[in-house]
Order: C-alpha cells, then structure tokens, then sequence
C-alpha cells in the first residue's frame, strides 16, 4: 500500500508539470498568431488531452514494473508555423515557453 500511495504522490504532481509544458507550448503559439493548439481543445489544464498512449501510460508503467528508470513524454502540442507573424523568431519562444512553464 506504501509503494501505491508514493507512485500517486509522485504521478500526480508530474502529470500536472508535464500539461503545463505543453499548455506553455500552446499558449505562446496563441500569443504569436497560432490558433491550432485551441482550436484542438489542447489549451487545457485537463491532462488527458496531453496524454500520448505509449509516451505518457504505457512505457512509463512497464518501465516502473521492471524497476528501472522511468521516463515517458507527452502529446506534442500542434503548432503550424506558417500561422506564426514572424516564424523564425517567434518559433523559439514557442519553443521556450514549454521548460518556461515549468520553472
């Protein structure tokens, strides 16, 4: 029950960073011009529309069944640079704001 509660504690709080990054992906690309992210519903602090299948549920619980180190990545936000005013540079920002988010 121990080992339960601290994969809950540990799940918990990296689920929420890992829809932040993605959210912070998003929401810069919004700022920019790109409307792709919002118009796929993938603006949201909801985890599951962040969720990729194999990168975010299935490697990850294999790999902390075998005991080994766990690691995993979520749904990539979509962005279409040729929304973008200014594509060379705001791409970089875009690019930022995902580990920005997490600070």
């Amino acid at each position: 029950m121990q080992t339960f509660l601290q994969i809950i504690s540990m799940l918990i709080p990296v689920l929420f960073a890992i829809t932040l990054h993605e959210v912070g992906h998003g929401w810069a690309a919004k700022q920019f011009g790109d409307r792709t992210a919002e118009f796929q519903g993938r603006l949201t602090l909801n985890p599951i529309a962040h969720m990729d299948p194999i990168g975010t549920v299935l490697l990850p619980g294999l790999l902390l069944f075998l005991g080994g180190l766990v690691f995993g990545w979520a749904k990539p936000v979509p962005i279409n640079p040729m929304n973008l005013r200014n594509p060379k540079r705001d791409m970089f920002f875009v690019a930022i704001a995902g580990p920005v988010a997490n600070l």
